[in-house]
């Protein structure tokens, strides 16, 4: 039996309250999350509380431990680095796939929706929407791929590339992200696969060297 509206409206509204608290610092890493004190703190039941938890654990953000309950996940350089790792192995060949496919006149409208929003979000300055609509952009070009495991894959990992563009997008600039977005955005849907790959890897792999140098001193190396 599938749940009320009003529960999954729940859920969500914990969710991402949940998300944002820990993208901003307020849930430190390692910090415990208690659902009692969670759900008076938002003022919802345990129940969305624990689901959320769960969403979020499956974004890499929460880990979720039989003896201890929740916690933030405590990041380390080498996360980092492994994530620039995964994003180079799948995204690259998504940027490829989703070219091919819009080539053979395949269509897929919702890349371009959130390459408006985040140019939006861009205009407006709002490093929470910019952080959201990037992310969104990444994954969308996975999902046009229409390969599940290809999406299963990069699903763990939407939550530390949300909160790693949160607080690395001033490192370049939104407005440098956001044109280099459209011209990748151009690329996939001009159905020109060698461009799309291409553009996707120096977006994803000239950001490493900086954003590990930057976090240098807030994470531990292991």
């Amino acid at each position: 039996m599938p749940p009320e509206p009003a529960a999954v409206l729940h859920v969500d509204r914990a969710e991402a309250l949940l998300r944002a608290r820990i993208h901003s610092g307020a849930y430190a890493q390692g910090a415990r999350l208690r659902e009692r004190e969670l759900s008076e703190t938002l003022g919802v039941s345990r129940i969305p509380v624990r689901e959320a938890l769960v969403r979020l654990a499956a974004e890499g953000l929460v880990v979720l431990s039989p003896r201890r309950g929740a916690s933030v996940r405590r990041l380390t350089l080498r996360d980092v680095d492994e994530l620039f790792d995964l994003r180079l192995s799948l995204e690259v060949f998504a940027a490829r796939r989703a070219a091919e496919i819009a080539a053979r006149g395949g269509e897929h409208p919702a890349l371009q929706r959130i390459m408006d929003q985040a140019e939006e979000a861009t205009r407006r300055d709002s490093a929470d929407d910019i952080a959201a609509a990037n992310t969104a952009f990444h994954a969308e070009i996975v999902t046009m791929t229409g390969n599940r495991l290809l999406q299963a894959s990069l699903q763990p990992s939407l939550g530390l590339m949300h909160w790693l563009f949160r607080i690395t997008s001033a490192d370049a600039g939104p407005r440098v992200y956001c044109e280099e977005h459209k011209q990748l955005c151009h690329a996939v849907y001009s159905g020109r696969p060698q461009l799309a790959e291409a553009l996707a890897y120096a977006h994803i792999d000239i950001r490493r060297e900086p954003t590990l140098r930057s976090l240098s001193g807030l994470l531990p190396a292991e």
